[in-house]
């Protein structure tokens, strides 16, 4: 039988360790990852590599000692056998335990996780619409991962703003722990980890900010020596190869070293590409560089059958989220402009300017002049502050020219009309501004200051404007300094985090909050919060989509208010160009409803790219209707699918392997895919509660008390369990150590939202836990019950409901791949009847059968026909494993030939890839000097060999299972009556 497997029992330099992970090692032999479970070793964890071990000792299944179980009703083997049977989950493409996560299941948000698991490894960029649900979508997977031994080790990289909120989901959702390393975390953990250590070894489970990574040398270094099971890259847009740029930023170097030191990639963007086919073709080199050969010309049936994309828009799963998506309310408000703003406009379309000392006139002086239009259509002091820069810039030359000087007077003018708009202290002449102010006193809007739960956020492109806003909106609204607040990019990465973590309590006097277009990525701005106003109208789609998903998300609840501001001018040109932005939010209004995805309209795909488009337009004095005309045009070559491909890509819906879309079958399928285990228990309350009493016996092992009416256990961590909770986040950590668990997901997700609403960032981490499999405290009780029959040991029990002298041995075998991937898990019963031959019975139906379950069994003790009971099954297992043997042979040789043939298509298609981009360097380089090019070929040919080479034996490893299964013996069944003895014995 296999020497190494995961789930195995091994006594190593004379200590007994659970084997929890093989891996190959590049000497030959094996890495092992194990848990102590003996007195001296239990709760640590080690590495072993098995050519460097004298000896190590893989527990004989046949040799297991039976021993009586002694527990009332065998609560100890029932115990056994349910924490053996939650650990065993085989890498199949089933849900098992993400879909019970603390959240209002929707089918929908399964597909990515479901995906994912088709696939060899699990790589895959989710691109739902802002508001869907990616951070949730992204802990399913990451559950299940876990579940199957694959994702011990996990690393989650973000924007600095979203650091807490990231972090917080994961744990109060999945009990997924994530230690944050921001500017504060980071200070922490060098003071609890010795000088020179790499941090992200110290830490397992680790969060942190892409600019964090990017700005610190040293962590390049300690990247390129760690190696995770799941990394996930959130806003992964922002580490894309830049079309245009000659070479990569240094966030996709980034991206790119961080993809080679992972098996699972996840990558997370509403917005996941510029436009451009290279930019596009980063990320799914970061997911498979395998998968195309030519990053300019490709198309989606390039990688379409590797499943690596999932896309789904709010319009394509509304049906199945009707309760839990509200439709927005949009209200366009306008005001004419006022005399002074007039004056301002006529004397911005004055101003000669002017380009290296001259006025050129032409397209390049109206681009200045759109530049500093849309400042002043953000508000008086933004346009201020660009002119008094622009006449600083310019008096500052030694030696103006004449047309500078009279660029300058222009300035002069324009600042002076300005002047008379920024410094009214009602800003009365300030039209957009009181037509704002008037909606939010009115009756009819019906929003309060006092009301504390219905809060509003307020969005502006210029941060001269919200400090302007955050001035007179405190006078005008009589507003205390505690009660506005401004979120934008010049903070630090833990104010920005505080400011948003206060915005959603309710006990915070925050009311109004200020956002730049910094807060319009991932943040959860919707706890209390369902009135947005665009202060300024974006000049990209992308960013109304952003912004607007800030409350118009799921998890809303109630109908989200978006309020756009319009000033209407008598002023021609001005005018046209206030009409384009209107356009542009009807736009956005239309892809909301009916298309999904504004960026159709403009095909550029970068919210800067499409507002240098809108900048064109206005500086080329194109119509307002011709705009309108161009946007629809693109929009319905995208329909006609012969547009951008990304919108055939996308628009097909979420590919799947195989290339079906998932967006084809009925809407409830994925929940098809769940496959709920069995269990002993009732549910995981009763286990722990059983395990708790069980493990107490005898002695104290910890303190702890149960609430049955709340399905609340609270137990104070033992010092073995506190080791292993240092692992949580700081603010989920107890100073106690006392831990409080519920079982009701419907009252943690109460806990959850009681907590938001605390006064202190550590208060807002729900005090109660997760009481479910994923939980450290859950995990640690396995361990502990697993190890109550101590070493090489199963334990021996009587059932009145087996038919008499039935002797039974329930077995567990698993195949693992050569990766130590337990691929196929089978669970059976052995039995028989007297001295016949042993047959095997599936363990679901024989428990039904024997009354295994919780209290199901009375325990009669030790009676006078035990020991020979005893004695009849220890001289009767070795038939019985050599039984399981032999059916684990014919099913590894089945599933085996079922690989074998999937591995032979796999690395088929892998070697056309291969030649397709050799064949693509080739062409690339036949137009270079012979001599360049045959150096330049050598040079890329070889890193293309490399990186096929180690995806094949990644794919040969993972599709590849060990000759032999491996067999534990977890516990023997018979009948109270002794079976004869055979005759000679």
């Amino acid at each position: 039988m296999l020497a190494f497997a995961p789930g195995a029992r091994a006594v190593i330099r004379d200590e007994e360790w659970l084997i929890r992970r093989v891996d190959p090692a590049t000497d030959g032999g094996y890495l092992l990852t194990c848990d102590g479970i003996s007195d001296l070793v239990r709760g640590q964890s080690a590495l072993f590599l098995t050519a460097l071990e004298d000896h190590i000792e893989v527990l004989d299944p046949a040799q297991t000692e039976l021993v009586p179980d002694a527990s009332p009703t065998y609560n100890a083997t029932i115990l056994y056998l349910e924490s053996m049977r939650r650990r065993s989950v085989a890498n199949d493409e089933q849900i098992h335990l993400g879909h019970r996560g603390v959240m209002n299941l929707v089918p929908y948000q399964l597909d990515p996780a479901l995906q994912a698991l088709r696939q060899p490894r699990s790589r895959i960029l989710i691109a739902d619409a802002v508001g869907l649900g990616k951070t949730l979508e992204a802990g399913i997977l990451a559950t299940e991962l876990i579940q199957r031994g694959r994702g011990k080790r996990i690393l989650v990289v973000t924007q600095k703003a979203m650091l807490t909120q990231f972090q917080k989901e994961w744990w109060s959702r999945f009990s997924i722990p994530l230690t944050r390393l921001d500017s504060v975390g980071l200070g922490r953990v060098r003071n609890r980890i010795p000088a020179n250590h790499n941090p992200f070894n110290h830490f397992d489970r680790s969060i942190i900010s892409i600019d964090t990574l990017k700005n610190n040398l040293e962590y390049r270094n300690y990247l390129e020596n760690a190696w995770w099971d799941i990394i996930v890259i959130d806003e992964c847009h922002n580490v894309a190869a830049r079309a245009g740029e000659s070479g990569l930023s240094r966030r996709a170097r980034l991206a790119r070293l961080l993809s080679n030191r992972s098996d699972t990639l996840m990558l997370l963007s509403a917005t996941p590409h510029d436009g451009s086919a290279r930019s596009f073709a980063s990320l799914m080199s970061l997911l498979d560089p395998t998968a195309i050969s030519d990053p300019d010309r490709y198309t989606p049936d390039d990688f379409r059958s590797k499943g690596l994309v999932i896309r789904r828009f709010k319009k394509d799963i509304k049906d199945q989220v009707s309760a839990d998506f509200q439709e927005r309310q949009t209200l366009c408000l306008s005001q004419a402009a006022s005399a002074q703003e007039e004056a301002a406009y006529r004397a911005l379309l004055a101003i000669p300017f002017t380009q290296g000392g001259q006025r050129k006139g032409g397209r390049q002086t109206e681009l200045q002049r759109v530049g500093m239009q849309k400042a002043l259509f953000s508000s008086p002091a933004a346009a201020l502050e660009s002119t008094l820069k622009r006449m600083e810039l310019l008096r500052g030359k030694s030696s103006p020219t004449a047309e500078e000087g009279q660029e300058i007077d222009g300035l002069e003018v324009f600042a002076d009309a300005l002047r008379t708009l920024v410094d009214d202290s009602k800003a009365q002449s300030f039209s957009k501004y009181q037509r704002l102010l008037q909606q939010l006193k009115s009756p009819e809007f019906g929003w309060q200051v006092i009301q504390a739960e219905d809060r509003l956020v307020i969005f502006s492109e210029r941060i001269e404007t919200l400090r302007w806003l955050e001035n007179q909106l405190s006078q005008d609204l009589k507003l205390k300094p505690n009660q506005v607040a401004m979120l934008h990019g010049q903070m630090s990465d833990t104010e920005q985090q505080t400011l948003v973590d206060r915005f959603g309590r309710l006990d915070d006097p925050i009311r109004v909050l200020l956002c730049s277009d910094v807060a319009s990525e991932g943040l959860n701005l919707h706890y209390f919060c369902h009135r947005l106003v665009h202060f300024d109208l974006p000049w990209s789609l992308m960013v109304f989509q952003q912004r607007n998903g800030r409350v118009d998300r799921y998890g809303q609840k109630h109908q989200p208010h978006i309020v756009y501001l319009f000033t209407e001018t008598v002023n021609d040109k001005i005018r046209g160009d206030l009409r384009i932005l209107e356009i542009l939010q009807a736009k956005d209004e239309q892809a909301y409803l009916n298309l999904g995805d504004p960026s159709a309209f403009l095909n550029v795909f970068d919210p800067e790219k499409e507002a240098a488009k809108i900048s064109d337009f206005m500086a080329d004095g194109l119509a307002p209707e011709a705009v309108e005309a161009t946007l629809d045009q693109a929009a319905s070559s995208e329909d006609d699918n012969e547009g951008d491909w990304l919108m055939q890509l996308f628009g097909a819906g979420a590919s799947t392997e195989g290339g079906e879309a998932t967006s084809s079958e009925p809407p409830a399928s994925s929940t098809a895919h769940i496959a709920e285990p069995a269990s002993l228990f009732p549910s995981d309350y009763h286990y722990a509660k059983t395990a708790l009493t069980q493990l107490n016996q005898g002695q104290t092992l910890c303190q702890w008390s149960a609430v049955d009416a709340e399905q609340i256990i609270s137990i104070t961590a033992p010092l073995d369990l506190q080791e292993r909770l240092r692992q949580l986040p700081r603010e989920a950590q107890a100073d106690n150590d006392h831990y409080p668990l519920c079982a009701d997901p419907v009252r943690m997700a109460e806990a959850i939202e009681t907590a938001r609403q605390a006064r202190s960032e550590e208060e807002t981490w729900p005090r109660l836990h997760y009481l479910w499999p994923q939980h450290p405290i859950m995990e640690w009780l396995g361990d502990r019950v697993l190890t109550h029959f101590g070493r090489h040991k199963a334990p021996l029990l009587q059932s009145h409901r087996l038919a008499p002298q039935e002797q039974a041995f329930i077995l567990m075998s698993l195949i693992p791949n050569r990766k130590g991937q337990p691929l196929l898990v089978e669970w059976q019963v052995a039995h028989r009847v007297g001295q016949g031959a042993f047959a095997l019975e599936g363990f679901d139906a024989f428990a039904a059968r024997a009354g295994l379950k919780a209290a199901g069994l009375p325990n009669r003790g030790h009676t006078e026909a035990l020991a020979g009971l005893q004695a009849q099954m220890q001289q009767a297992l070795p038939q019985a494993v050599q039984t399981m043997h032999r059916f684990m042979l014919e099913r590894q040789q089945a599933f085996a030939q079922q690989l074998t043939q999937r591995l032979e298509g796999t690395l088929a298609e892998l070697q056309r890839l291969q030649g397709a981009q050799i064949q693509q360097l080739t062409l690339d380089l036949e137009k270079q000097l012979e001599t360049v090019q045959r150096g330049r070929f050598e040079q890329r040919s070889q890193h293309i060999r490399r990186v096929f080479d180690d995806y094949r034996q990644w794919v040969h490893d993972t599709l590849t299972t060990e000759p032999q299964p491996w067999i534990q013996v977890l516990a023997g069944v018979c009948h109270p009556q002794a079976a004869p003895s055979p005759a000679g014995a």
